[in-house]
């Protein structure tokens, strides 16, 4: 049986920062000193935010609640690539993305107390967090073919978990955004677990970021806690997607904290791992980036600290002071509401009285 070469196919594996601080010149995204004061500050706000929320989860005034520590410049970078017209499909481990487009934090934090109001994304040009796996792929192809049809200049992001490229929505996706030559990028958080289930167990393939091959367009693996080569992974997919070519961008970093605040992560995970991981905080690289380059010095820390202490306390104090309406949790469902929870309706109001 004759056989035949198809094609060459290969990855691009992007790393610009070493954990020294210092850089290839040669691949370094152009930023200005104000854009890493926005970078910085932005990942810090994230980090304190996570901080944050999983005292008040302890504290009961908060439901579980995934951090996202550790991951930061995988879900910044990608998005500092984007225009304000563009549009963002977040998981649930996005916020920092999320924060930078101005999805309004006091919202995010009423998404995790339970209140369906934490869904409005407000002006940021973002859709409403998923908790559910790989479950907004299709919806985020979907914008980018609308996008393309209506000759609209507009980019769809769409993130997830390493987890995710398990399931058949993925695969879906990736299919149909190939074919149909859509304008979207797809950042695939590979953190090296889907909660207690190690990446070696969703995939055979030596890198996630080869499965685009298969689909007829690019794949990048990047260093995900290296913020400037993941700009610098965004600012390429950017460029592919307003030419109608999808990219898979594939984000090697680590959550050095559980998977939520249900999770225990040393009955799976060694500790030793994750220690060397937090040497690798994309945070703490930055800052000896900026050290290095006199960008950074102590008052500036505390002044930072300072300013995104009073941005989470303001949140919050919003956050708390919500109130809602128990009814929609029976309104918005049904056109006209069976009579199932019609009686369910009735019980709630009589025992409100």
């Amino acid at each position: 049986m004759p056989i035949e070469t198809i094609g060459n196919f290969s990855v691009k594996k992007i790393s610009v920062m070493d954990m020294k601080g210092e850089v290839d010149s040669s691949l370094m995204p152009s930023l200005s000193m104000k854009e890493i004061d926005i970078i910085y500050r932005q990942m810090k706000l994230s980090r304190l935010f996570d901080e944050k929320c999983i005292k008040l989860q302890r504290q009961g005034r908060l439901g579980t609640y995934a951090p996202c520590i550790g991951q930061e410049a995988s879900s910044l970078g990608t998005a500092f690539a984007l225009k304000e017209s563009d549009w963002l499909f977040p998981a649930y481990r996005e916020n920092c993305a999320l924060f930078f487009r101005g999805y309004p934090m006091e919202n995010l934090l009423l998404f995790w107390m339970g209140f369906e109001a934490g869904n409005n994304p407000g002006d940021s040009n973002s859709f409403p967090m998923c908790l559910p796996i790989a479950t907004h792929l299709p919806y985020a192809v979907g914008f980018a073919l609308g996008c393309k049809l209506k000759k609209m200049d507009c980019v769809s992001m769409v993130y997830f978990g390493d987890g995710a490229t398990s399931e058949g929505d993925f695969h879906e996706a990736m299919n149909f955004a190939g074919v149909f030559k859509l304008p979207i990028i797809f950042v695939c958080q590979n953190n090296g677990w889907a909660i207690s289930t190690p990446v070696e167990k969703q995939t055979a393939s030596k890198s996630i970021a080869q499965k685009a091959i298969a689909y007829g367009f690019d794949g990048i693996q990047v260093d995900g806690n290296d913020i400037f080569a993941v700009i610098c992974a965004g600012r390429i997919a950017v460029k592919n997607a307003r030419e109608f070519k999808p990219t898979l961008i594939e984000c090697l970093t680590y959550r050095v904290s559980p998977h939520t605040t249900a999770d225990d992560p040393t009955k799976y995970s060694s500790k030793s791992v994750t220690d060397n991981w937090k040497e690798k905080d994309p945070i703490i690289c930055l800052k000896i980036y900026m050290e290095k380059n006199g960008l950074f010095s102590e008052d500036y820390e505390n002044s930072v600290i300072k300013d995104c202490e009073e941005i989470i306390r303001k949140a919050v104090e919003l956050a708390e002071k919500f109130k809602d309406e128990p009814n929609n949790i029976f309104n918005y469902v049904y056109s006209e509401l069976p009579w199932v929870l019609k009686e369910q309706m009735n019980i709630l109001e009589e025992m409100r009285k």
